[in-house]
This record gives structure tokens, C-alpha cells and sequence, in this order.
């Protein structure tokens, strides 16, 4: 079966959500309104997704295991990182199973993610390089060759560009089979790739920790830990703690907790209604105690007041 089309938003939170097959927790970071755009081309055994976003974010990812994804840019600046690499021009991040882990983007950025079942891409190896591709037991980022990765870069525009433009088309089954084999092809090709980088043991264990430190803030039950609970939660001293969110999310743990606060309030305005609510109760209910810090921080974060984003949401101007 296959499907096709294309979506817009305003809200982060419809955005992640809208991205399917893996879990996304997304943490805008940039000022400004958030608009993205979403492409997706579901073929029989190949799903892609094409993301285009005007903010920089931090995103929280948990993937499902019966797949295997590949995540690339395709925009004209490489901005994407990963447990505190820097994608490269060209680079694809190949995941393990069922990874969990946080993307973040420097600036407005494109991107697609591609994934295959596990046995049709060790199937698909087999016949193309003698070899059976398989998630690896943890992410790496491979760098093929700058004409196998334009060669993918140049069939995902074309079937993306056919998605948008001509979905009947992909309705075909051997237009969308003989699609389905290109890119696959192209896929495998950069996926027999070296390795971009070296031994990436600490980068690998300092992602764990960061892991273990979102199940932490995911069990506070609502409530706002301090960063020393939060250390002793995961396990680490607190200089680690620190040490991992910068190198891996660019924030301090605390940065990033007011940050994903202020997020948290952002969308509860986006979602009230206007003529119930009242900003003062929202950012309660998210533990900010002192309103006028609050809406400070808030303007700071997002260029506009708290009482902006309410009124907005009576228009209807960011559903």
C-alpha cells in the first residue's frame, strides 16, 4: 500500500506529533513563530519523510525497533547534531533499533529520515553489495561518497516533488515500485559508506546518561526537580550532568528545563480558550511562581508576551 501529501504547521507540538512512527518531544529554541512543513512518502516497504522548519529545536526522538532509519540534511547548510556531532555535506546518521536520543538543529534546517523493516534492508544489501546491512548496536554517522550522496539527495527532491505535486502517480503500482527501488538503491549505496567519525565510546555513554536524564524529568510526575535531584536521579555528579547537556542539547540542564517549561506553557496558551483562561493560572500549573520573571523569560524566548500568544490563540492564527 502506499500513500503520499504534504502538511503544515504552527505548533511544535502537532509538528512532532505529525512526524509518526517514532516518539518526538520537541524544544523550540529560536525566537519567533514556529513554522514547518512535512513531506511523507509511504511505499510498500520504504517510508520517507522530508522536514523543513524555520527555528532551530532541540528534539527528543525514541524510535521504534522494528525498523531501521537513516536521518540526513538536504538543506544547503549542514546544521543537524547528534549526541554533540555536527553532520557533515553528505553524512547520514544510521541508527540502531529502537534508539533513543536527541537531535538538535543549530538554525532553520531540512532533513529526511528514511526506514526500511529490518530483514528487507539485510535483504537489500545482500543483492546490491554482497553484503547484508543491519542496524548497527548503536548509532553511527557514515559518510559515502559525495556522488552517492547527491545521487540520493537528487531522487528524494524527485519523489518528494511527485508526492506534493503528483500523488495520483505514486497511486500507480509500478510507478511506485520502480520509485521504491531507485531510492532504495541510493539509500544502500550511502549506507556502504565509512565511518564519519572514530571511536565513539564517551560520546556514546554521555548520550546514555542523557537518556536516563529524560526519564528523570519524565517521572517528576509534573513537578520541576532541581538539578541536583535530577544528578542523583540519573546517577552522576552534577559537573557531569552539566558537562553532558552542553556537548550534547548546546544548554546547561537548567537552561534546558526552563526552556522546556516555557515550551510546555507555550502550548498550553496556543491551546486555551481565551475567554476561560488566564496566563497567570497556565504558568502556575508549569511552576512559574513569579510572574514577572516569567513573562520576561517568555518574551526572551519567544518575542512575544505570554498574553500575545492567549489573544493569538482566539483567532485561530497558530491552530
Amino acid at each position: 500500500m502506499t500513500a503520499s501529501g504534504t502538511a503544515t504547521f504552527t505548533n511544535p507540538d502537532d509538528y512532532g506529533a505529525g512526524i509518526g512512527g517514532a516518539n518526538v518531544s520537541l524544544v523550540v529554541t529560536g525566537r519567533g513563530d514556529f513554522n514547518a512543513r512535512l513531506t511523507r512518502l509511504k511505499l510498500r516497504h520504504l517510508h520517507v519523510l522530508r522536514g523543513r522548519e524555520n527555528l532551530p529545536h532541540i528534539a527528543y526522538v525514541t524510535l521504534p525497533p522494528g525498523r531501521v532509519f537513516a536521518w540526513f540534511s538536504i538543506g544547503p547548510d549542514a546544521c543537524l547534531v547528534w549526541s554533540g556531532m555536527e553532520l557533515k555535506c553528505g553524512d547520514i546518521l544510521l541508527h540502531s533499533r529502537g534508539e533513543r536520543g536527541h537531535h538538535r538543529t543549530k538554525a532553520a534546517s531540512q532533513w529526511a529520515l528514511m526506514s526500511l523493516p529490518s530483514r528487507q534492508l539485510a535483504a537489500c544489501g545482500q543483492a546490491l553489495t554482497g553484503r547484508k546491512l543491519i542496524a548497527p548496536a548503536a548509532g553511527r554517522i557514515l559518510r559515502p561518497t559525495p556522488s552517492a550522496a547527491a545521487e540520493l539527495r537528487h531522487l528524494l527532491a524527485k519523489a518528494c516533488r511527485v508526492a506534493e505535486t503528483h500523488p495520483d502517480i505514486i497511486a500507480h503500482p509500478e510507478a511506485a515500485r520502480a520509485l521504491e527501488q531507485e531510492l532504495i538503491h541510493a539509500l544502500v549505496d550511502c549506507l556502504a559508506g565509512d565511518e564519519a567519525y572514530g571511536n565513539l565510546a564517551t560520546k556514546r555513554h554521555h548520550a546514555e546518561i542523557m537518556v536516563r536524564f529524560e526519564d528523570a524529568l519524565a517521572a517528576s510526575d509534573g513537578r520541576q526537580p532541581s538539578v541536583p535531584e535530577l544528578s542523583a536521579a540519573v546517577g552522576v555528579p552534577e559537573r557531569t550532568l552539566r558537562q553532558c547537556c552542553v556537548e550534547l542539547i548546546g544548554l546547561s540542564p537548567s537552561r534546558y528545563i526552563r526552556l522546556r517549561r516555557l515550551n510546555m506553557v507555550r502550548a498550553a496558551l496556543r491551546r486555551a480558550d481565551p475567554t476561560t483562561a488566564s496566563v497567570a493560572a497556565i504558568a502556575q500549573r508549569y511552576e512559574f511562581s513569579e510572574l514577572g520573571r516569567f513573562a520576561a523569560a517568555y518574551r526572551a524566548a519567544f518575542g512575544e508576551t505570554p498574553s500575545a500568544t492567549l489573544r493569538h490563540a482566539a483567532f485561530g492564527l497558530r491552530e
